[in-house]
């Protein structure tokens, strides 16, 4: 991830966004922020709340139950809307959002400016927009066909910070499943290459993509 303050940078990412009328007319501590393929663009990890506007390429929305179980809510391209529910609700721990390939966004805090952002009408307008076609899309999704071992990968790569996983009781308890039937899991996946036992129940994921 890199953050980009270059002000005439960012003023040509503005003039080329969709939103341009709007952004224009409001004093917001605009900066860009490039991703890498396979990098969190939002996840219940990062610290800060960001409103982000896709400029360039494209990304993956997904929605993480406790158990793995992975379904597919959405791919953003130009234009698309990060950060809009959190400018009226808590942050949803279970949402993850996925750079698809190389990806820029258009980006400011939330927090630093959510007075300004409640009070311009425009700006609601767009995110009332953004929140239908989400809420549309969250009516008909259907949960991803999954076999144990994909929900443990899913489990340690969303679920488990660093892609960590501490402890096979609890962890079996959240995948549903014996914790012998996770530790064989563990033990075919850690043959395979896909993890690395750092000690006494607990295992590291070293892959970045998976494919289900």
């Amino acid at each position: 991830m890199e953050k980009i303050y270059d002000k005439s940078a960012i003023a040509d990412c503005i003039a080329k966004s969709k939103y341009h009328d709007v952004l224009d007319t409001m004093e917001l501590d605009f900066y860009l922020i490039k991703y890498e393929k396979g990098e969190f663009v939002s996840s219940p990890f990062q610290n800060e709340l960001l409103f982000q506007i896709v400029e360039q390429g494209s990304i993956n929305i997904y929605f993480i139950r406790d158990d793995g179980t992975r379904y597919s809510l959405s791919n953003g391209t130009a234009d698309y809307f990060l950060g809009d529910m959190d400018i009226f609700y808590p942050r949803n721990n279970n949402i993850y959002a996925e750079a698809a390939e190389s990806l820029t966004c258009i980006s400011f805090s939330v927090e630093k400016h959510r007075e300004q952002l409640l009070s311009n009408n425009r700006f609601l307008e767009l995110i009332c927009c953004s929140l239908s076609a989400k809420i549309g899309a969250m009516t008909t999704m259907d949960a991803a066909p999954a076999t144990l071992t994909e929900r443990v990968i899913s489990y340690m790569k969303y679920k488990c910070d660093g892609g960590i996983l501490k402890g096979i009781e609890q962890a079996s308890f959240h995948l549903h499943c014996s914790a012998r039937q996770l530790q064989r899991i563990l033990n075919q996946i850690e043959n395979a290459g896909l993890v690395k036992k750092l000690g006494k129940g607990t295992y590291k994921l070293t892959v970045t993509e998976y494919v289900f």
